[in-house]
C-alpha cells in the first residue's frame, strides 16, 4: 500500500494549514486509514514560527473534535517540495509563491487544497484571521470537505 505525505499551506501557519492538517488527521482516523498518511502543515512566512495555532482556530476545531493544540508553526522549506508527495496551498497567493520557490522537477506536486472539495462555489480557503468565530467555522465546513473526499481518493490508490 503506498504512503501518502501531505503537506498543508497557508501565510503564516497559525489558522487555516494547521487546521487542515488536524482536520486531515482526524479523519483519516475515523476511516482507518491513518497508517497510510503523513500530514503536516507550514507557511510561506515566517511570522509565527514555534507559535501554536490561534486559539480561535484551536477552539472551533475542538467543537468539532480536532486538537491542533500540540502543532507549532513552521515555514516551508525546500526540502519539503522533495519530502511530501503533495503540497497544497490554501490559496492562488500561497500557491504561487509555492510555485516559485519550488524546484521545476517537483512543480508537479503542488495544488489547491479545495481541488478536492465538492463545494464548487470557492477553490480556496478564505482567511478567517481578521474576522469573527463563524470565519473560522466556514474553514473548518470547506476543510472537512476537502479533507474527507481527499482521504478517501488517495487510500482508494
Amino acid at each position: 500500500m503506498t504512503r501518502h505525505c501531505v503537506l498543508f499551506v497557508c501565510t503564516g501557519n497559525i489558522c487555516r494549514s494547521p487546521t487542515a492538517e488536524g482536520v486531515a488527521r482526524g479523519l483519516a482516523q475515523k476511516h482507518g486509514v491513518a497508517h497510510l498518511f503523513e500530514f503536516d502543515s507550514a507557511g510561506t512566512h515566517d511570522y509565527h514560527v514555534g507559535e501554536p495555532p490561534d486559539p480561535r482556530t484551536v477552539r472551533a476545531a475542538a467543537k468539532r473534535g480536532y486538537d491542533l493544540s500540540p502543532l507549532r508553526a513552521r515555514r516551508v522549506t525546500e526540502f519539503d517540495f522533495v519530502r511530501f508527495d503533495r503540497v497544497l496551498a490554501m490559496d492562488r497567493e500561497h500557491l504561487a509563491l509555492l510555485k516559485r520557490a519550488c524546484p521545476p522537477p517537483h512543480h508537479g506536486k503542488l495544488g489547491l487544497f479545495l481541488d478536492f472539495g465538492e463545494r464548487v462555489e470557492v477553490d480556496e480557503v478564505p482567511d478567517p484571521y481578521y474576522g469573527d468565530a463563524r470565519g473560522f467555522e466556514h474553514v473548518l465546513d470547506l476543510v472537512e470537505d476537502a479533507a474527507t473526499r481527499m482521504i478517501l481518493k488517495l487510500a482508494a490508490n
